[in-house]
């Protein structure tokens, strides 16, 4: 929170966490995924965890679709547009908007709590 000019300017809560499954595969055709889940036993889905300031669903499209912004900079998720299936807002949607650095920490936090559970989880 900022005091300019006597106002109260609060940091825009505007980033929202996602949960996408993917598709099983992914365990056996990246070995880098599997690395980052040797707890994975293949009982429980496969995840993506992300942030975004759009909404999820636009979010997932870009993924799915391989988004470029203006300058050309790759913002998409190669397991995600390969692997992605659809989203689980079972897995988030109890999860409210929050500021960017926030949010950055609720990815992780959420992605290493669904490890934990046994999920195989893909995040940055």
């Amino acid at each position: 929170m900022n005091i300019v000019g006597g106002l109260i300017n609060m940091p825009r809560l505007r980033y929202r966490v996602y949960v996408i499954e993917l598709s099983k595969r992914v365990y056996t055709e990246s070995a880098k995924f599997r690395a980052a889940n040797p707890q994975y036993n293949g009982a429980l889905e496969c995840l993506y965890v992300g942030m975004t300031s759009k909404t999820p669903k636009e979010r997932f499209w870009q993924h799915k679709k391989g988004y470029r912004n203006k300058s050309g900079h790759k913002l998409s998720s190669n397991i995600v547009r390969k692997f992605g299936m659809y989203l689980r807002p079972s897995l988030y949607g109890h999860i409210g908007p929050m500021t960017r650095s926030e949010a950055l920490v609720m990815e992780e936090n959420l992605a290493i709590k669904l490890r934990r559970q046994r999920h195989a989880v893909w995040f940055n």
